[in-house]
């Protein structure tokens, strides 16, 4: 309760210093522009150069770029909202931008797509911006995981890298050791953070069970979850955590670095995986390859939208800064500069692919999430989204801890997300 009230605290504090540099007739020129990913290498000198470029275009226009810290920033950004000073270029995380075109903050975009010709056809992940009846958001990217694998690990003990959910189990268990005798696993097959908040629980689990065909909701956004094939994918998820196939009581970040030092045989992750491997103590064992899950883990990411509250001469500079974000031109850029596929069918990859030799993976596991239309955000729950994934976590978490069947754990997380609704 403590750290909750000193988290808000702290956003609203973030929040009304903000609104304190409000714009007034020396700054009329200046446009406001709030991130976390401002300081983050590849993504934060991609929208360097998208600001070097709109004041190139818009000499008498100077962007004003602001970080907010990720665990305050949705506060911040309602409070900006709710007290009337928004920022002018609006970037939200996926997961949230929905309670913001809930209350009518959002602009839609449809008019101005259909203006500037936009063609977003093809272009990943953008379903998700689609909100009662209008487009709210343009989506930034839209990631497919990767499989990780360490490559002596498997030969040492006659597996091959797995292409299937019996064969990944099969491998997972050959795979997790106790290498030093105590009777305590210390090396394992995969790894998942079971430690930490709801949504990444949540993505952790997402594996299995797309693979078992299962969903939370339905196109309508009609709650399924009481279904056999929740069921089977959540005793598969049982079965993982509860024969120490990984380890338990971790972190992402944990995980991530026990992977990349040679303690962990497989991981399925995002494309940032990557660079975390790249640092490890195993980095040259470490292999890359196609998911064993079909279809592979996907999701949105971070999207931009425009304020409905500004006035028309301020949402024109607004969409034209959208307007480069999304041209050809930055998209291909965006490539390199993030090392990860941009959401446009139309950009240039040549250069990333020449620079980062899983490449061509990635945009395999991007596109083949977003044909399947895999996303991190059940529809028909986007608002309540932070109850119904921490409901989903307890009932797992209780699932394993009692042994539970899983077959009455799906009927009452069914009952439970039905009354979220």
């Amino acid at each position: 309760m403590k750290a909750r009230f000193l988290k808000a605290a702290a956003a609203v504090a973030v929040g009304a210093m903000l609104a304190t540099t409000s714009l007034t007739p020396a700054l009329a020129d200046t446009l406001k522009f709030v991130s976390w990913q401002k300081d983050e290498k590849g993504v934060g000198d991609w929208w360097a150069s998208v600001i070097a470029e709109f004041e190139k275009r818009h000499p008498e226009h100077k962007i004003e770029w602001t970080k907010v810290e990720r665990a305050a920033y949705a506060d911040t950004m309602t409070t900006l909202f709710a007290g009337g000073n928004p920022p002018d270029i609006v970037h939200l995380a996926s997961f949230e931008f929905h309670s913001f075109a809930d209350n009518g903050w959002l602009e839609d975009l449809t008019p101005w797509i259909e203006k500037s010709g936009l063609n977003l056809d093809g272009w990943s992940g953008q379903k998700a911006c689609n909100w009662q009846g209008e487009i709210v958001c343009i989506m930034m990217l839209y990631y497919g995981a990767i499989f990780a694998y360490n490559e002596e690990m498997l030969a040492s003990e006659g597996v091959a890298v797995p292409t299937n959910w019996d064969e990944f189990l099969a491998a997972a268990r050959k795979l997790t050791k106790d290498t030093n005798g105590d009777g305590i696993p210390d090396q394992y097959g995969t790894g998942h953070e079971t430690k930490g908040g709801a949504g990444q629980y949540l993505a952790e689990m997402a594996s299995y069970l797309l693979d078992a065909g299962a969903s939370y909701t339905n196109a309508e956004g009609e709650v399924t979850i009481d279904t056999p094939e929740m069921v089977e994918g959540l005793q598969r998820w049982k079965t993982v955590i509860s024969e120490n196939l990984s380890p338990r009581d971790l972190t992402a970040g944990d995980i991530r670095k026990l992977f990349a030092d040679g303690r962990i045989a497989m991981r399925v992750d995002g494309p940032w995986l990557y660079a975390i491997m790249e640092q490890g103590a195993a980095k040259d064992k470490l292999k890359l390859a196609k998911v064993p899950f079909d279809p592979p883990l996907g999701g949105s990411s971070n999207v931009l939208a425009m304020p409905s509250e500004i006035d028309e001469e301020r949402k024109e500079l607004v969409w034209d800064f959208i307007s480069i974000a999304t041209s050809d031109e930055f998209q291909s850029s965006f490539a390199k500069l993030a090392a990860s596929p941009p959401p446009s069918p139309r950009a240039d990859v040549s250069a990333a692919k020449a620079e980062i030799p899983h490449f061509d993976l990635l945009v395999e596991a991007q596109q083949a999430a977003n044909a399947a239309g895999v996303d991190r955000i059940p529809v028909g729950l986007e608002i309540p989204f932070n109850e119904f994934s921490k409901m989903v976590q307890e009932e797992s978490q209780r699932m394993i801890i009692e042994d539970l069947d899983p077959a009455e754990v799906a009927k009452r997380m069914h009952e439970k997300a039905v009354a979220l609704q």
